[in-house]
């Protein structure tokens, strides 16, 4: 088994907010995050893919075909937005790194998988301190 990364890099804003919580309760557990106005990341989107090497290319995956579903698939839809309000497949959920993760699992994997191999690990990293990994 054979593993391949690739990375991509955006920027979104987000707040963290439970509407069911009092203003004091969302401050007293997400600080800063819940602020009104939102906040933003500049994040960094690591996504493994296994598979055994294909005789024929060399290749698990192509790189080239990796960076075009990433970017067609997910980043065109969070880059430069606001993760609350502007992206369809957040809509209605909770707008924090962990969710984000598995909302680009459900997304990237059928296509992936399309490519004879599998999504592996989705890695979100919203800050250089702080980041999430989803296996699926």
């Amino acid at each position: 088994m054979i593993y391949i990364e690739r990375k991509e890099r955006f920027s979104a804003a987000h707040q963290l907010y439970n509407p069911n919580w009092s203003e004091e309760q969302n401050d007293a557990v997400f600080g800063k995050c819940a602020n009104k106005n939102f906040h933003g990341h500049n994040f960094t989107l690591i996504v493994t893919v296994k598979g055994e090497i294909d005789p024929d290319t060399g290749f698990v995956m192509n790189l080239v075909d990796l960076k075009k579903i990433i970017q067609k698939e997910v980043i065109a839809k969070v880059d430069h937005a606001n993760l609350n309000h502007d992206v369809d497949f957040m809509r209605g959920k909770f707008a924090s790194t962990e969710v984000l993760a598995e909302e680009f699992w459900k997304i990237l994997a059928p296509s992936i998988a399309k490519h004879g191999c599998e999504l592996h690990r989705i890695r979100l990293e919203e800050t250089i301190n702080n980041a999430v990994e989803y296996f699926g």
